[in-house]
């Protein structure tokens, strides 16, 4: 090991990959929030998160990610993960949604039985930092701060005034050397007036929700301005138990954590506070207007994505999601049209923060397409919803290498499988089979059957679905290597 390599300092990353999806709908929803959607290019935030916090940059080095999220998106975490060909220190699955504070307490906890000094860098899975070499640096001068036991936090130096973040105010203005500051105090998303005026004072930041702090710390800071938390979280770490390889925290004293941020829980009640400047091309990408930046606008402020055609229109987004669908915009102006195979978005541009009220007025209309995808991810690949009628659908499975479905049958329907990419080792009773491309299978209802994928590559198949009732609860499972029976 180098004299370089001994001056280093482990950091594990704890990244927070929860979230609703209601700002960026339809792309994102409850079922698939915009972290694990290629918004911006082929990859996804999460993945971009993962990459920019790996590795060793000056005297700091990354150690194995701790990923924070649900038990609906745990497999896809895997999955992205395994695509970075990155392996996670842990994979912590919170029984409820708690907010922040309860969320990131349980990491501190987890990575304190180790070590209770260890460093801890938390970072939202869905925000886009254009300038990584910079943002390295800004973790490398909050880390003096962090050894010295502060709770440091980063602070964007802003560009407008933004109604639609929290502000940090510091106790000076920053000098330009990126050094932390002393937090004076924490801000309330501003009306635009207040917004102007902290713009224009040099003294405040715009809130990123990205902190760094030793494990020790920020329990004491829990053990000071949040007990209640504490008392929560603590037993639910140390009742956990492992499935699958992922941390599943104990779900009844879990559920007894107050829904906080750590923002209100102790950030504002804490004196040991600094703030890192950080002013590098950072967005949370928290609306379609945000997308529409990021993803480069012509001369005439118009930006396409897929199969989009802008004619004769400006200051206008046009994304197609869907594979065969064309979206065309004429004459149009500040727009936002997001089209996908289930739903489309229409929405003035300056309306992009009130997105969220399509997805709660769908909600109350009964809409699936609030919450859920048309893709709907599991432990082993996923599915594809393409048609439906009274007493059929058409969908597309994808089964990745070398997984499996369960063993399983259906009081109620019929299926027929016709393999289209790949080679699938099928069983229907007592019979075991393999079905390579242009083949097909017929699957009575009441039969136990599987498909699993023994080769290198995807399996892709259409199934055909006939009955009386084609409800996901009509299957009794008999084995599942995923522990749903």
């Amino acid at each position: 090991m180098s004299e370089a390599d001994t001056q280093l300092r482990q950091i594990t990353p704890v990244i927070l990959a929860g979230g609703s999806g209601t700002r960026l709908w339809p792309l994102s929803r409850k079922s698939y929030p915009k972290q694990f959607v290629p918004l911006l290019g082929e990859e996804t935030l999460f993945r971009s998160a993962v990459r920019r916090l790996s590795g060793k940059t000056g005297r700091v080095a990354f150690s194995r990610p701790v990923v924070l999220t649900n038990a609906s998106f745990r497999f896809i975490v895997a999955e992205q993960l395994a695509q970075e060909t990155a392996e996670a220190g842990a994979i912590i699955i919170e029984p409820s949604a708690r907010n922040t504070a309860p969320a990131i307490l349980a990491a501190a906890l987890l990575l304190a039985e180790d070590d209770p000094d260890a460093f801890m860098l938390v970072a939202p899975s869905d925000q886009v930092l254009s300038d990584v070499p910079d943002f390295h640096a800004a973790v490398e001068r909050g880390l003096a701060a962090a050894e010295a036991g502060d709770l440091v936090t980063f602070g964007i130096l802003p560009t407008r005034p933004e109604t639609g973040y929290g502000y940090l105010k510091v106790i000076t203005e920053p000098d330009g050397s990126g050094s932390p500051i002393k937090l004076a105090r924490f801000v309330e998303k501003p009306d635009a007036d207040r917004a102007a005026e902290m713009l224009a004072s040099g003294d405040h930041f715009w809130n990123a929700g990205i902190f760094l702090f030793a494990a020790r710390d920020l329990i004491t800071a829990f053990e000071n301005h949040a007990p209640d938390v504490l008392a929560a979280v603590r037993p639910a770490v140390a009742q956990a138990e492992m499935d699958l390889g992922f941390v599943r925290l104990a779900p009844v004293p879990w559920d007894a954590a107050p829904d906080i941020s750590i923002d209100y829980a102790v950030m504002e009640r804490a004196s040991n506070l600094s703030v890192v400047p950080y002013g590098s091309g950072w967005s949370d990408l928290g609306g379609w207007d945000a997308v529409w930046n990021h993803t480069g606008p012509d001369a005439s402020g118009v930006a396409t994505s897929g199969q989009a055609t802008a004619i004769d229109c400006q200051d206008t987004l046009l994304r197609s999601d869907s594979d065969g669908l064309e979206l065309v915009g004429i004459g149009l102006s500040g727009v936002i049209a997001i089209a996908m195979n289930d739903a489309v978005l229409i929405a003035d541009k300056s309306r992009a923060q009130d997105v969220k009220l399509a997805v709660d007025t769908l909600r109350r209309k009964g809409a699936a397409q609030a919450e859920s995808f048309p893709k709907d991810h599991r432990p082993w690949g996923w599915v594809e919803n393409l048609i439906a009628g009274d007493r059929f659908q058409v969908k597309r499975i994808t089964v990745q290498p070398g997984q499996t479905l369960s063993l399983q049958s259906h009081f109620h329907r019929s299926e027929h499988w016709i393999v289209v990419e790949g080679t699938a080792r099928v069983i229907v009773d007592d019979t075991e089979s393999l079905l390579t491309e242009n083949q097909s299978l017929y699957v009575p209802a009441g039969s136990k059957h599987r498909v699993e994928n023994p080769g290198r590559i995807p399996v892709v198949f259409i199934e055909v679905q006939t009955g009386a009732y084609l409800g996901e609860d009509d299957i009794l499972r008999y084995e599942d290597r995923y522990a749903r029976i």
